[in-house]
Order: C-alpha cells, then structure tokens, then sequence
C-alpha cells in the first residue's frame, strides 16, 4: 500500500498503541517473586549507599570541595536512573505483569535517558576537577570556584535534560506499526526504533550517530587527563604524595570505567553472540550495576569520605 493512505495508516497504527509489553525475565510465578526481592535488594542498597553519600557530604563541612560537589550531584543522578527503570519493573513481577503505558514508557526512557546523559556530563567534569587538583593545584581555587561548579554542574544537568528531551520527543513522534513488543525490561530507544514502520527512523539515527561522537569527545578528554594526571602523579617524589593522589583519582577512573565498559558492551557487541538472554543480563549490568556501585566505590576508596562517613554513622548511633 503505498501513497496518501498508508500514510494515514501508518498514523492510525501508532497512534492506536496505548501500552508496551516488556520482556519478562520469567513466566513462573516463584521465579517473578525471586526477581521482585532480588530487584528490591538491589534498590534499597543503590537507596542506601547514594544517600549515605549525599547526606555525607552535606554534612560535613571539611568536604563542601569542587570534587563531592560533584560527586553529591553524581550521587543524586544515580539515584534518578536507577529509580527511573526498577520500581516499574519490579510492580510488573508483583503483578505478574510485563505492560507499561504508552506515556509511562515515553516518561521513564526520558528520565533514563537524562539521568545517564547528565551522569556522563559530570563523570568528565569530574576527570577535568582531577587534572586541575593534580596538575595545576596553584590555580585550583581560580578554576574551580563555587560559581564555577555551580556552572558546569548545571550544565551537565541542562545538557541531559536537553538530550533526552530532544530523543524522547523525536523517537515517540515516529509512526509505529510492528507490534507494541519491547525486547527490553524497560524502554529503550534501539527497541522503540524496531517498532517503526518508516524511514523517519533514520532521523533518530542520526541524532543517536551525533551522541556517540559527543560521547566519543568525552571520553578522549577523560583519557588525555588521565594521562597528564597519571604523569604528574610519577613525579611526585614522595611514596605518601602519589598514594594520596591516586586515591583520590582510582574511584573516578573505576566509576568511569564501569559506566563505559557495561554500555559499550551492550551496544557495540558483535550480533554474532547477541541472544535475548545475554542481552537481558547485559542490559541489567549496565542500567543497575554502576548506580549500585558508584557509593561503594567511592566510599572504599576515598579516605576522606570513609572518615566522615564514621563520624556521621558515630554522631547518629
């Protein structure tokens, strides 16, 4: 059918999907409820440990530094994209469910989409906060004044926000006629591009082409600081001075890592050992793990933060 008509059908199609149906991890009951407490778990501990983290740092006045100002704002978009993806699926389970509505699916890619966008914003501001502290400690106050990370925090915020604004609205303004089945636990847009029946779809490609070369821009700016970072750190004379610097900067090069390693495999995996179970396992490491992580992380790591956390936990027992 070709023309003015299936131009309308295309349309009376998409617009006639009221609700998505989920991949479910499984069909039987006990193993529904097993994932329920399994993704409730996971929840509470990204729950816990990011809000250990924020209320830390708000707390303690010997950490209200360029560094866990960003971290307490990376605490707080781990907490946004892992609360963007579980509650729903894990109601789905309680309920012996897998559907989410046509807006719910649109709100909690949009959220997803920000949270991570945002989170990658920072985690390379952070990398630059790291090159300045090691690299040129004398200008630090200068280049990192509190009006200056309250800039480039809330344009890390702002570029999210942008980001999945621009996605969500242009993946969801395309006609979809191939079903309303998601091969993913949450709404993603590779899986909503499968649904479409027309070639505006090559437009959201190109938008996520234009991401990836960003994406790319950032992770070349982390690597180069790293390097002028881990130069600068073999030249300090005293085992105590390069100790103390790689403290500070192993937990980012970690979060970093596990951010890019979980997404980078899922995206960029040969189709020849893609499955719908490897890709279900994978797309749960990478949406829950680093969120869940992040905290302990840093907290393991970082001397400073552990110490303040003692006395916080010691101030409220």
């Amino acid at each position: 059918m070709t023309g003015p008509h299936a131009h309308r059908q295309q349309m009376s199609n998409s617009s006639s999907i009221t609700q998505f149906l989920l991949l479910a991890f499984t069909d039987t009951r006990e193993l529904q409820l097993l994932h329920f407490w399994l993704f409730l778990g996971i929840y509470l501990a990204a729950l816990l440990g990011n809000g250990l983290i924020i209320t830390t740092i708000a707390w303690d006045q010997h950490l209200q530094t360029p560094m866990y100002f960003f971290l307490l704002n990376l605490a707080l978009l781990d907490l946004g994209s892992i609360t963007a993806v579980l509650p729903k699926s894990m109601d789905n389970s309680l309920r012996d469910s897998s559907t989410i509505s046509y807006t719910g699916c649109a709100a909690q890619l949009f959220f997803y989409f920000f949270c991570a966008s945002a989170e990658y914003s920072l985690l390379t501001i952070l990398s630059y906060d790291r090159y300045v502290a090691i690299c040129k400690p004398l200008h630090y106050g200068t280049l990192l004044g509190s009006r200056a990370c309250v800039h480039m925090a809330a344009a890390a915020w702002a570029t999210g926000f942008l980001n999945a604004l621009l996605h969500t609205a242009n993946t969801f303004s395309l006609p979809l006629c191939k079903g309303n089945a998601l091969g993913q636990f949450f709404c993603e847009i590779p899986h909503i591009l499968k649904l479409s029946c027309s070639h505006s779809y090559l437009r959201e490609l190109g938008l996520i082409v234009v991401s990836v070369l960003v994406i790319f821009g950032c992770f070349v700016f982390i690597l180069l600081s790293y390097v002028q970072i881990f130069r600068a750190v073999l030249r300090i004379p005293s085992e105590q001075g390069r100790h103390k610097a790689f403290s500070t900067c192993l937990p980012h090069l970690a979060v970093v890592s596990l951010f890019l390693s979980t997404g980078i495999f899922t995206y960029l995996k040969p189709p020849s050992i893609s499955s719908p179970i490897l890709d279900l396992v994978m797309s749960v490491l990478y949406s829950l793990i680093p969120p869940t992580l992040d905290p302990l992380i840093y907290s393991m790591r970082n001397t400073e933060l552990k110490d303040a956390l003692r006395k916080l936990m010691a101030g409220c027992i």
